[in-house]
């Protein structure tokens, strides 16, 4: 049987690998509560997984385990979000 230090280890290393999977609608919303900027965005959620351009207007998405949430930017400014799934828009 391993030792009670092995077993902590262990149930920490799950624990992590759990908290490593995507991120909820919710988690988006809550990220880029603050967002006013192209660059707030990227700092707060990194790159999108899905960028459309029309004329000006850029759509930024980023894609959760429970929907996806898409971000419309123009120029340098971060206009509106919408999404689809568990989370509040």
């Amino acid at each position: 049987m391993p030792s009670i230090p092995v077993r902590a280890l262990a149930i920490a290393l799950l624990l992590g690998l759990a908290a490593c999977g995507d991120p909820t609608v919710a988690d988006i919303v809550k990220k880029s509560e603050k967002v006013a900027t192209r660059a707030d965005l990227e700092k707060a959620l990194g790159k999108p997984q899905q960028l459309s351009k029309l004329g000006p207007v850029e759509t930024w998405t980023y894609k959760a385990k429970d929907g996806e949430l898409s971000f419309l930017v123009t120029g340098d400014t971060v206009q509106a979000s919408a999404g689809s799934g568990g989370g509040r828009r």
